[in-house]
C-alpha cells in the first residue's frame, strides 16, 4: 500500500511518510494506490463484533504491511473505547457518534490518529508538529487525542466568534502541549493556512503534520463506524445521510462502499454554504465565500476532501451521481427541524445533525431505511439551540469541568505570516 499526490501521481510514500508528511511535497492530497477490499465472506464475519474488533479490521486491511497486528490491535482497542449507539427515532435511525470524550464524531478518528502518529514518533523518536484547522468540533477532538502525548506538539486554528461557547473551551482549557491559535476570519482562511505552513520551505525542518481530514491517516479511521452502522442492521437495504462540511465523514462512506460495503446510496446535507450541492446540478466547481450559520462546523465552502471524492469516481459527474445525491438546508429549515423532532420525537438534535435530518426528509424511498449520521451532542450547542428554539439544554456541569483548566489562546489576523511566526 502506498499513497500518492493526487495533483503529481509521481509523489508516492508509504503511510508512515504520508500519516507524518500530512499533505505530499507539492502540497496536494495523497490518495491509495489501490483500495482495499473485504470479500462477501469477510464482511458478513463482521456482524456482531464489537467497534473495536471491525476498527481492528478495518485499519489492518489498509496499514497491515506498515503495523504489526499487536501494535495495530492495540490502538483499535484504546481508540474506540466508547460507545457508538444507533438509535431509533421515528421511521428513521440515528448513529450517536458523539459520545467521546469531546461529545463529537471528530473524537474517533482523532483518538485512532493520537495514536497511530504516537506509534510512529516514539518509533523515529522525533519531536512532531500537528497543525489543525477546525470550524468547531475537530479542534477539540484532535486536542484531547494528542494532549500529553509524548514528543508532539498541536497548534489548533480556529476563527475567532465562529465556534460555541463549549467548543471555544474545549479548544482553549487544553494541556500544555496544545496551542490554541484564534484567528481572526473564516474556517477557510484557517484551512488555507495550514496548507501553506506545509507548502513552505522555511518550516521544513519542523516536522509538520495535519491532523484535518486531509491527512489520510485521519481520514481513514473514519470508514469504522460506516461499517459499523452496517453491522447493526445488515439485512436491510440502507440509505446513509452525513451533515457534511469538509467532506470527509461522506469520502469515508464512499471508501467503505468501495471497500465492499453493502450500502450504495449516500445523502450529503450541506447548509449554505453550498459548493457541492450547486456542482452536482451544474458541473461547475465554483467556490463562494464562506457564510455563518447556525451549523458552524460546516460551514466550508471549499471541502477539501471532495478532490479524493472525485478521484474516486475518475471525475465522472454522472457515475458520481449515482451513488450521492445533495440537499441543502438553511438555518431557518435547521431550527423548525430541531423543534419539530423535539416535539413529535423528544429527541434533541444538535443543528448539524438537523441538517441531516431535513436533507433526510427531502429524499425518502420506501426501499431504504436511513440512517442520519448524529455528529455532535446538543450540550455543545446549548446556548445556540436555546436561542433559537427557547430549548433549554443545560451544559453547566461540562462548562465547570473545563474550567478547572485555566484557558489560553493566541490570536492572530488571517495572514499567513502571522502563523509563520508562531511556528518558526
Amino acid at each position: 500500500m502506498t499513497f500518492y499526490s493526487l495533483t503529481n501521481p509521481s509523489i508516492q510514500v508509504n503511510f508512515e511518510t504520508a500519516l507524518i508528511e500530512g499533505l505530499a511535497s507539492d502540497g496536494g492530497l495523497f490518495y491509495p494506490s489501490f483500495i482495499p477490499i473485504f470479500s462477501s465472506v469477510e464482511i458478513r464475519q463482521l456482524i456482531g463484533l464489537t467497534l473495536p474488533e471491525i476498527g481492528f479490521l478495518v485499519l489492518q486491511k489498509w496499514f497491515s504491511d506498515d503495523i504489526e497486528a499487536t501494535d495495530l490491535r492495540k490502538i483499535a482497542f484504546n481508540s474506540l473505547n466508547f460507545n457508538i449507539p444507533l438509535v431509533s427515532v421515528g421511521n428513521k435511525y440515528i448513529l450517536e457518534i458523539f459520545h467521546g470524550p469531546t461529545m463529537a464524531f471528530k473524537d474517533v478518528a482523532a483518538r485512532v490518529l493520537a495514536n497511530l502518529t504516537s506509534h510512529f514518533a516514539q518509533k523515529q523518536n522525533k519531536k512532531i508538529r500537528i497543525l489543525v484547522a477546525t470550524s468547531g468540533d475537530t479542534g477539540g477532538a484532535v486536542a484531547h487525542g494528542f494532549a500529553n502525548v509524548p514528543n508532539i506538539e498541536v497548534y489548533v486554528l480556529f476563527p475567532k466568534g465562529k465556534v460555541s461557547k463549549l467548543q471555544e473551551k474545549q479548544l482553549t482549557s487544553v494541556a500544555d502541549n496544545i496551542f490554541p491559535v484564534e484567528v481572526d476570519g473564516f474556517f477557510d482562511d484557517c484551512q488555507t493556512m495550514v496548507k501553506q505552513a506545509f507548502k513552505d520551505p522555511d518550516l521544513k525542518n519542523l516536522n509538520l503534520t495535519s491532523a484535518n481530514s486531509i491527512n489520510i491517516g485521519r481520514l481513514i479511521p473514519q470508514i469504522i463506524y460506516h461499517f459499523w452502522v452496517w453491522s447493526q442492521l445488515p439485512d436491510k437495504k440502507l440509505q446513509i445521510v452525513i451533515p457534511s462540511g469538509n467532506f470527509g465523514n461522506l469520502a469515508a462512506g464512499l471508501f467503505a462502499m468501495k471497500m465492499g460495503m453493502p450500502v450504495t446510496d449516500f445523502v450529503a446535507g450541506v447548509n449554505a454554504n453550498d459548493t457541492v450541492f450547486r456542482f452536482l446540478q451544474t458541473g461547475k466547481y465554483e467556490p463562494k465565500p464562506t457564510i455563518s450559520t447556525l451549523s458552524n462546523a460546516m460551514d466550508i465552502s471549499n471541502p477539501s476532501n471532495f478532490v479524493r471524492i472525485l478521484k474516486m469516481f475518475e471525475n465522472n459527474l454522472e457515475l458520481l451521481k449515482k451513488h450521492l445525491q445533495v440537499s441543502t438546508v438553511s438555518d431557518r429549515e435547521t431550527i423548525d427541524t430541531i423543534i419539530r423532532v423535539y416535539e413529535k420525537h423528544n429527541y434533541l438534535m444538535c443543528p448539524h445533525t438537523a441538517v441531516g435530518w431535513k436533507a433526510a426528509e427531502a429524499y425518502e424511498n420506501s426501499d431504504y431505511v436511513q440512517v442520519i449520521y448524529g455528529t455532535a451532542s446538543p450540550v455543545k450547542f446549548a446556548h445556540e439551540i436555546y436561542n433559537a428554539t427557547k430549548i433549554f439544554v443545560d451544559d453547566t456541569q461540562i462548562i465547570q469541568q473545563l474550567e478547572s483548566t485555566p484557558a489560553r489562546k493566541i490570536q492572530i489576523k488571517a495572514e499567513y505570516s502571522e502563523l509563520k511566526k508562531i511556528l518558526a
